[in-house]
């Protein structure tokens, strides 16, 4: 398929899930970009396989989640192992407040997250231009310049926005020379898809740890096969790339601590784990996001979630821009709140696996005497293990230091930069129990008005709402009940008082008060967002 422009508003580079979600992101919002990838098309083999809650609340929001859920298994949790004695278990089942319809892991591989995102686009006459390589980038101020190539033909093509997606080996990052600053690890890994003989795959996520490496068992949807991913030892060569499952057996072996037989591998593959980061998530009119702009090991699997996030983040706000609704400025935002998140990230899964694939006497000592006592009393403690489970699942991701809201509130727990909890609400207007995440599925920012306002009050508002903001302002009223009374408390809502929330569409709070305060939120539109 050759493309027939010789200009496009956005060109995205790279099909894989950030890249998928990015296009899928800018067509709810009515801009249709051109996304390329240089493979002939999507593949059946990706390494990421978690799909955290958070992503599940953005295909939810996207209308496809039942999809999505119906074709993955949940991960109800982590069992740790030993030198193939059980260890400490840490259960999703047993944690409250976690505010999410989806309280576990979903193992849906990373092609099947492509297929259903293509299928998104095709849905919205969106195609992907396959094998299409992008040679070349250079840029002005307010325009980019790509070299592609597909066929053995060459073609120039201009965009006003650039998106890099095309993985750890960006070629939009290294055409720019942006630096991509960090390390590799030491040891060779492997993947393997394959059926075990003597399992059913189970609801837990099984960690296998020893002196001599790690190995993780991860349920896959077909019945019986696990994604298995270890690490060979530190002596074997790292330049085989034709390892057969006989030469990675006897490595897994020594880990699990027994004999793992395998019926049906369907794949196998060698790699290195990185973990590195762009030191600029944008420059001019090009953006970086997922693999592009950062990679780290697979612990926690947050990989490819982060990617999705930063495309959600980005989306919303490159689209109200080239539809002249918010300021250019409004794009700083997206580094200035996606980059912490990153960095953060590579930290902590840094840490995690060090600390996992340390074979001095100290680490050692710790994971076979200490480890399970520590994990099995830390879980015992609520506030523990709903951290643990927020962190893991990004749900507490918040963007409370970013200069793209205003909390104008004495409220503690929700503040201005927060996911908006998934709380459930009874809809007084419908007689029907509903919840807020559900309130937010239209594209455009949300207003939420929470405590009693007489009739007068509200058309007032809806007034307002046709005549400044129409289109873009979602609204709807919650007042006091005792069905919603949970939903007031989370709020710190108290009697006679009022709420005032404008969420951002990616479902994070922009703006905050205390009270019902219209010109207020008008300045927020105008001042902090960037409305016009």
């Amino acid at each position: 398929m050759t493309i027939n422009d010789q200009h496009c508003q956005v060109l995205i580079i790279g099909a894989g899930p950030s890249g998928l979600m990015m296009a899928a992101q800018l067509l709810r919002y009515g801009v249709q970009p051109v996304i390329i990838d240089s493979r002939l098309g999507p593949t059946d083999h990706s390494k990421a396989l978690a799909v955290q809650a958070r992503s599940l609340e953005i295909y939810r929001q996207m209308g496809i989640v039942d999809k999505v859920l119906n074709g993955g298994i949940k991960g109800k949790g982590i069992a740790f192992y030993r030198d193939g004695e059980p260890g400490a278990q840490l259960l999703y089942g047993n944690v409250n407040n976690l505010d999410t319809l989806y309280p576990f892991i979903l193992m849906y591989p990373q092609s099947a997250n492509e297929r259903t995102l293509l299928e998104y686009l095709t849905l919205n006459c969106c195609p992907v231009y396959w094998n299409t390589t992008l040679t070349s980038v250079s840029q002005t101020s307010n325009i980019a310049t790509v070299k592609l190539q597909s066929d053995g033909r060459s073609q120039t093509l201009t965009t006003d926005w650039l998106i890099g997606a095309d993985g750890s080996h960006s070629t939009v990052r290294k055409s720019l020379n942006i630096p991509f600053e960090g390390d590799t690890y030491k040891s060779l890994f492997y993947l393997i898809d394959g059926k075990i003989a003597d399992k059913d795959a189970g609801e837990l996520i099984q960690v296998h740890l020893s002196d001599k490496g790690l190995a993780g068992f991860f349920p896959m949807p077909e019945q019986g096969y696990y994604r298995i991913i270890g690490n060979m030892p530190d002596s074997f060569s790292d330049d085989s790339n034709e390892l057969q499952l006989a030469d990675v057996l006897p490595s897994l072996n020594s880990i699990v601590g027994k004999e793992v037989i395998i019926d049906d591998c369907r794949w196998l593959i060698t790699y290195k784990l990185h973990h590195r980061m762009a030191g600029q998530f944008r420059q001019g009119c090009t953006f970086l996001i997922g693999d592009a702009a950062h990679i780290h090991s697979p612990v926690g699997g947050q990989g490819m979630n982060t990617g999705l996030q930063d495309a959600y983040n980005l989306a919303w706000k490159l689209a109200y821009v080239i539809q002249n609704k918010a300021s250019e400025r409004i794009l700083d935002s997206y580094a200035a709140e996606r980059m912490p998140v990153a960095r953060q990230l590579l930290k902590t899964t840094d840490r995690a696996f060090k600390a996992a694939m340390s074979t001095n006497w100290a680490a050692g000592f710790f994971k076979k005497h200490l480890m399970t006592r520590l994990l099995n009393f830390a879980w015992k403690r609520e506030k523990v293990r709903e951290f643990f489970i927020r962190t893991v699942s990004q749900t507490g991701i918040n963007y409370r230091d970013s200069k793209l809201n205003l909390h104008l509130s004495q409220a503690k727990k929700i503040q201005a930069g927060d996911r908006l909890p998934c709380l459930i609400i009874h809809d007084e207007k419908r007689n029907q129990q509903t919840d807020l995440h559900q309130w937010c599925a239209k594209p455009g920012f949300t207003l939420i008005v929470m405590g009693k306002v007489i009739e007068e009050e509200l058309f007032k508002i809806a007034k307002w709402l046709t005549q400044n903001h129409n289109g873009y302002i979602n609204f709807y009223y919650l007042p006091p009940s005792a069905k919603n009374q949970p939903v007031f408390d989370a709020f710190e809502i108290g009697k006679n008082r009022h709420r005032s929330i404008l969420i951002r569409p990616d479902m994070h709070i922009g703006f905050l008060n205390d009270a019902i305060d219209l010109d207020r939120m008008d300045a927020y539109m105008r001042d902090v967002v960037g409305m016009s």
